[in-house]
């Protein structure tokens, strides 16, 4: 009973205001992109940032020009415990989307504990990409449940995007042959993106989590420069496998993602495609193939995505449906 009054509640705070409020954990290069979106929104409004040296807390909605310009490092109060003042005000916001790195697969997991702990009731997003922190997340349902939390895992483009295309190209076929994602990420400068950069590093040959946590800027810089600034990734450990096997899709060993980045050229090196291989009803073998535009960039298809999936999150949670889902098993709503 004490849940659903509190769900009473948020519910007509938020239909006061107009707007979800939404925080943001991670000032990094998706980050800021999920600021700079919502501040396009109207039915989302970023009402707390935070990154692992300062934060920055309004319930009305931050002013955008508050964060132009700023760089991870310099957002808001200075604290060594941003992520602990975002968790001590959780009653503030609707709903938390999680952009943090995530270079040891118990980290995120870690903080999302926390918030239960804490007693938040509301809706968690993140953009998880290695199944093992994705399965970590799973085993936390018992525990979010309880809290009244609704949180969806792995929602950004892939795992997110492509696994809830494949998931839905699934349908055309009686049986999934397989999934085969090829990614393609142009970034005219990788310090924007650090965190993205070093997790994709860990999956190079001669590399783990472990090793490229450890790598300082420069390491980073040198092994950039070494490969002329391109990394090409193959077999990747990506939770798009774990998803759709969750979501009875295919096997996990039938899924298979790879692809190429570029750290110094905005421009795609190659297209971003999933292609799923199915056999029909009739004995047919046949493919889909999901191609994203080559002009969205990598934040514009990890952030949209995520906020998608917390609208249909917040419906849920209004419904009191609680617990942890997998992208592949939601739909995304389109933010207005």
């Amino acid at each position: 009973m004490e849940q659903q009054v509190l769900q009473i509640r948020r519910s007509r705070s938020k239909s006061r205001t107009g707007a979800a409020n939404i925080a943001v954990l991670g000032a990094g290069g998706l980050g800021m992109a999920a600021a700079r979106m919502l501040a396009q929104k109207k039915e989302m409004r970023l009402s707390a940032i935070a990154d692992k040296t300062g934060f920055v807390i309004e319930p009305e909605g931050i002013d955008p020009q508050v964060l132009v310009d700023k760089k991870p490092g310099d957002i808001g109060t200075r604290t060594d415990d941003a992520i602990g003042e975002i968790i001590r005000n959780s009653h503030a916001f609707d709903g938390i989307f999680i952009a943090l790195p995530n270079l040891t697969n118990d980290f995120i997991p870690d903080v999302v504990s926390g918030f239960a702990e804490h007693g938040y009731s509301g809706v968690m997003v993140d953009a998880l990409k290695r199944s093992g922190a994705v399965e970590m997340i799973f085993k936390l349902d018992d525990k979010l449940k309880q809290s009244g939390i609704t949180y969806i895992t792995g929602a950004g483009a892939t795992p997110g995007l492509l696994t809830c295309a494949a998931a839905l190209a699934a349908n055309s076929f009686m049986e999934v042959l397989g999934v085969d994602i090829n990614f393609g990420v142009g970034v005219s400068n990788w310090e924007s993106y650090r965190a993205t950069i070093r997790e994709d590093i860990a999956h190079l040959d001669g590399f783990d989590l472990d090793r490229a946590s450890r790598m300082t800027c420069a390491e980073i810089k040198d092994e950039l420069d070494r490969r002329c600034g391109i990394l090409r990734l193959g077999s990747m450990e990506h939770a798009d496998d774990v998803l759709l096997e969750r979501a009875g899709i295919v096997s996990r060993e039938k899924v298979s993602v790879g692809g190429v980045v570029d750290t110094r050229n905005p421009k795609k090196p190659v297209s971003t495609t999933m292609t799923l291989r199915g056999r029909t009803f009739d004995g047919t073998v046949s493919s889909h193939r999901f191609i994203l535009g080559d002009e969205t960039t990598m934040a514009a298809n990890v952030v949209g995505p995520a906020l998608g999936w917390m609208k249909a999150g917040l419906e849920f949670h209004a419904r009191g449906i609680f617990g942890v889902f997998g992208s592949a098993e939601i739909m995304p709503r389109f933010v207005r």
